[in-house]
């Protein structure tokens, strides 16, 4: 075939796949959407001229515009050196700390004397094997040497206990929030053309300032509760949260516990090296009247806490694309959340100050009853009532 019957060709079985048919055709053929078009074109004249004769011009073979990368050989380098200045090109290039989108990297071919369009630099850019890529959470850094013997360590303690009946949490706080009509990402039905209007920055209103879930999980029951603070994250706000979710849900669910398995990450309001958080166990063992054993996850594990998927990620999905205008409006959106699994979550505001930047002496830390485990008695350690 001919450059014209080819196209007409094209264009013909674009037709007959109908929706998408363009595209189809394009990718099974190599030719270009705007060839196929124009055959399209060609059979519409055709059409409502059958008897006119249509003289058409017909490029021998090799014929046409050659390409840009024939015409100047040295794009496609210039193209590279500016894409991945690092590897290729100058360390030094006006691109390196820039947006590199197809504009912009048309611009500086332009002034490297490279006459392109953007939308030939995305050609190129496709041809030689670029396309749009998002960063990807996979380098977790270091890893600590015993990172899978604590691992191991946590899952024997869990077992054993839950075979015993006691109970087992896992705890976190949840990413704040700012309270107010801003926009929370994700998407959820409304009648179309009317989205929920919010504000166009994220700028805290004054008088209300975020929201700070904090998370208790049962493994064993697939139940949570999540205390809203108000105020301050600290190693307080978080044994107080335990607290709220014993007497709410634990006292119930576990009638005769003895003990209380903690599981937890190595930082934060509940980290290891907080004195203070060692401090808030030992109250909240005197008042539970419970052995408190507690478990830390390795450092740059935090993604392995089951409350993290468990529980966090169902609050989310609940909450997507809706704007968190009041406290209780958080507290009734994590209150429903649930899966099909059977998650029941339970939450409340929790409206207590706790104040940051208290220190801990080594007298107040010596009253705490703290019994290190052979293994790493830094991350796994019990803590035990007075009486």
């Amino acid at each position: 075939m001919d450059e014209r019957m080819r196209r007409q060709w094209a264009a013909a079985e674009a037709s007959a796949l109908g929706w998408g048919g363009v595209s189809a055709v394009a990718v099974a053929t190599g030719l270009a959407r705007n060839t196929i078009m124009a055959g399209g074109r060609d059979l519409a004249r055709r059409r409502e001229q059958p008897r006119a004769t249509v003289t058409l011009r017909i490029r021998a073979p090799g014929g046409g515009r050659k390409p840009l990368t024939e015409t100047d050989p040295h794009l496609l380098a210039a193209l590279e050196a500016l894409v991945d200045p690092a590897t290729r090109g100058h360390p030094e290039s006006p691109l390196r700390w820039t947006c590199k989108s197809t504009a912009a990297l048309a611009e500086a071919l332009q002034r490297q004397q490279h006459p392109v369009s953007d939308r030939t630099v995305a050609t190129l850019l496709k041809a030689a094997g670029y396309s749009l890529q998002a960063n990807r959470k996979t380098r977790e850094g270091s890893s600590h040497e015993d990172r899978n013997a604590q691992f191991e360590h946590i899952n024997r303690r869990v077992l054993a206990l839950q075979r015993q009946g006691e109970p087992v949490v896992s705890i976190d706080t949840k990413k704040k929030e700012l309270v107010g009509e801003f926009k929370n990402l994700g998407q959820e039905w409304e009648p179309t053309g009317t989205p929920v209007p919010v504000k166009v920055h994220d700028f805290p209103e004054k008088g209300v300032g975020k929201a700070i879930p904090y998370g208790v999980y049962d493994l064993a029951s697939n139940e949570g509760w999540v205390s809203v603070g108000i105020d301050h994250d600290t190693a307080e706000f978080a044994a107080a949260s335990i607290r709220r979710w014993w007497q709410e849900m634990g006292a119930e669910r576990f009638p005769r516990a003895t003990k209380l398995m903690i599981t937890a990450d190595g930082g934060g309001s509940n980290g290891t090296r907080n004195r203070l958080w060692k401090v808030a166990l030992q109250a909240l063992a005197d008042a539970l009247g419970l052995r408190l054993e507690v478990c830390h996850f390795p450092p740059g594990t935090s993604k392995w806490n089951k409350i993290e998927h468990r529980l966090f990620s169902f609050i989310t999905k609940n909450w997507r694309g809706r704007p968190l205008t009041s406290y209780q409006v958080i507290v009734n959106l994590i209150a429903h959340t649930t899966t099909k699994a059977g998650l029941r979550v339970r939450a409340a505001l929790d409206t207590n100050e706790y104040e940051t930047g208290i220190e801990v002496s080594d007298e107040e830390l010596a009253r705490v009853r703290i019994v290190p485990a052979r293994f790493h008695g830094d991350w796994n350690y019990a803590i035990c009532p007075h009486t």
